[in-house]
């Protein structure tokens, strides 16, 4: 197979005149997805860039035993090209770890192994650049191409060199950020005071552990696995557990057949084709779909709990939904008290707790600093929000000849598959059909049995046989 590295020109992406096609600014699963997928598309000349010295994947929830809520065939490449070398299986396969994996009829992998697995390819995948800080991007019309000014890190962080680059094209995959409501804000920011981020969570579990009294916010998958995992290592009787949730109950995740069919490429054009009002009701709508809990964790739970009921009392730990946290402060120099709110009951109460851990989701990161400089060429909505075409591209104004791409930073435009997994292949794939201009990955016309609006999905004749140039061609 030949690569993009071997056969594109040899061109210097340090001038204007020699651009690159493709700048991709940070590397999560995302851009890792379409940096692989980019690999073997001969002359397409791409780099990313990522201020980090290494990929890494959430490590602070890298919880022993926990897995990712979607298959492994949701891995970077293997829904949009399944003979990709940077597939999981292929990964496993250089791994000699191929039998074991099949015997072992694993469906949902370990989320250390899917980190395992990205870290692999990022390793190995050539145009990838980490501990590379992008300051600025801005779009130069003399020459057309968008400049991009970056600052070279050492691995412990500091600046060692400036530099710029230069892009036909852009694609920002900077991630989410955590998020810690507005109440708790003070508390995190102070560093004596035990309240810190799920994202911080392995970090800090030892000390967590050494608590007599933990309480754990939000009702989501994080929340849930850092409280059964406190749950196990605390002895039975003392526990000293609290786990609230805003939510009104500790709900699970929507893991249906069909209603997994709201992460497909099918769900994800009829989303984007409604009008803005109406996807700004549907979001908060579908929490359920991905903001629930796994099954299988929700049963460890309860099956843990009344494990230390069997030789007679209960728990010292306590589950209770349906709670905000009003205010919060701290008492003495070791221990927090929360304000809370009960939502149906309309009634007020005090939690005085000795640590907190805020499993309270992430955001998508502004990206107003980097882009300053583009700002005045980007398209919005009502809301000010920018507009995002299907093929996942920033609307900007004509003057701007190039194309400004986007991942995980359109839920309001796409809907909920935007952070999934599932869907990183095809969204890669989509976007480098748009930038090539062709149709380098054959996508599929209907994914879903579901027709959500009221058109009739395409269907390809039954015993269609796929030609040279099809979906099962590789292209290599």
């Amino acid at each position: 197979m030949s690569t993009a590295a071997e056969t594109a020109p040899t061109a210097d992406p340090t001038t204007p005149g020699t651009p690159l096609d493709l700048a991709g600014i940070g590397i999560g699963p995302f851009n890792l997805s379409l940096a692989a997928l980019a690999h073997p598309l001969t002359g397409l000349r791409c780099a990313f860039y990522d201020q980090r010295p290494a990929f890494h994947w959430h490590p602070g929830l890298l919880i022993d035993g926990a897995t990712l809520q979607v298959p492994f065939l949701a891995d970077l490449v293997t829904l949009a090209d399944p003979a990709s070398p940077w597939s999981f299986l292929n990964y496993l396969k250089t791994r000699e770890r191929l039998f074991p994996f099949y015997f072992a009829e694993r469906f949902h992998i370990q989320r250390t192994e899917y980190d395992a697995y990205c870290r692999w390819v990022s390793e190995n995948l050539p145009g990838l650049h980490f501990g590379h800080q992008i300051d600025a991007a801005r779009w130069n019309p003399e020459h057309e191409v968008f400049e991009i000014d970056y600052t070279q890190l050492a691995p412990d962080g500091e600046a060692q060199a400036l530099g710029r680059t230069y892009a036909r094209n852009l694609v920002l995959g900077i991630g989410t950020a955590p998020h810690i409501p507005v109440p708790l804000r003070p508390l995190a920011d102070a560093p004596a005071v035990p309240v810190l981020h799920s994202a911080d969570y392995l970090d800090h579990r030892d000390s967590l552990l050494a608590a007599g009294h933990l309480t754990v916010i939000g009702a989501g998958q994080s929340g849930a696995e850092i409280f059964l995992d406190q749950l196990r290592a605390r002895p039975t009787g003392a526990e000293g557990l609290h786990w609230l949730a805003r939510s009104p109950a500790f709900a699970p995740m929507e893991y249906s057949k069909l209603g997994l069919e709201h992460f497909t490429p099918d769900y994800t054009r009829y989303f984007h084709a409604l009008p803005e009002r109406v996807r700004d009701a549907l979001v908060p709508a579908q929490w359920q779909l991905h903001k629930g809990i796994d099954h299988d964790t929700l049963a460890a739970i309860h099956d843990e709990l009344y494990r230390r009921t069997l030789d007679g009392g209960w728990p010292d730990a306590t589950l209770t939904p349906g709670v905000s946290v009003r205010t919060a402060g701290r008492v003495g120099t070791t221990k927090v008290e929360l304000h809370l709110d009960h939502t149906q009951q309309g009634t007020r109460s005090r939690l005085t707790t000795d640590a907190v851990v805020l499993a309270t989701g992430y955001r998508e990161r502004r990206m107003d600093t980097l882009l300053a400089a583009l700002d005045p060429y980007v398209r919005r909505d009502a809301a000010e929000r920018p507009r995002i075409d299907a093929d996942h591209r920033i609307v900007l104004d004509p003057a701007v000849t190039g194309s400004l791409y986007v991942q995980n930073a359109e839920t309001h435009t796409h809907g909920v598959g935007t952070p999934d997994l599932g869907l990183a292949a095809w969204r890669s794939a989509t976007i480098l059909n748009s930038l090539t201009g062709t149709t380098s990955y054959p996508l599929p016309e209907r994914t879903a049995f579901t027709t959500f609006g009221l058109t009739t999905p395409p269907t390809a004749r039954p015993g269609t046989v796929p030609r040279p140039g099809s979906t099962l061609v590789p292209r290599h």
